[in-house]
């Protein structure tokens, strides 16, 4: 049993090593691991974040095919994905990368499209105005001023209407 609990400290406490390498990411390499976070494995998060060197982080994003998912955009859009700036007309991918996976989603019956859904994403707002994605286990909710809900409606994978709600469903 003390041998099952140490590993359980230890591989918690290597996990806890990788993502710290977060942190030593440039401005721009941390926008794309942000944003492209979504998309990759937490296998090939730990890889990427192994990796030494920025063109080595840049040619393995290139090679798992996740590169050109972001900089396909103009630096216009780049910025208002980074942003968060999520808004009607988007892609779905778009909104994934932007406010990450959603906290639930519904498809939805009876509209015009071959294929609706609603994501559902929940936020918290900070004393200081910081508005966060609310994730599981958030070490931030506890002082939040505002947690509201945002749902959004794709059809065909096209962002057609977003409703903010006062209050989590």
């Amino acid at each position: 049993m003390r041998a099952l609990l140490a590993l359980s400290v230890l591989a918690l406490t290597f996990t806890g090593c990788w993502e710290k390498k977060v942190k030593n990411l440039s401005d721009a390499e941390f926008d794309h691991y942000y944003v492209l976070k979504p998309f990759m494995s937490e296998e090939s998060r730990k890889t990427y974040l192994k990796l030494k060197t920025e063109e080595e982080r840049n040619q393995y994003l290139k090679d798992q095919g996740l590169w050109d998912r972001f900089y396909k955009y103009s630096p216009e859009e780049r910025e208002e994905i980074v942003s968060g700036a999520v808004a009607v007309g988007w892609t779905k991918d778009k909104v994934l990368m932007a406010w990450g996976p959603p906290h639930d989603k519904q498809k939805l019956v009876g509209r015009e499209a071959q294929r609706s859904e609603r994501l559902v994403y929940r936020f918290e707002e900070q004393p200081d105005g910081t508005v966060l994605v609310w994730a599981p286990n958030s070490k931030t909710e506890y002082k939040a001023v505002r947690l509201y809900q945002v749902n959004v409606l794709l059809d065909d994978d096209k962002v057609t209407e977003i409703i903010e709600k006062p209050r989590w469903d």
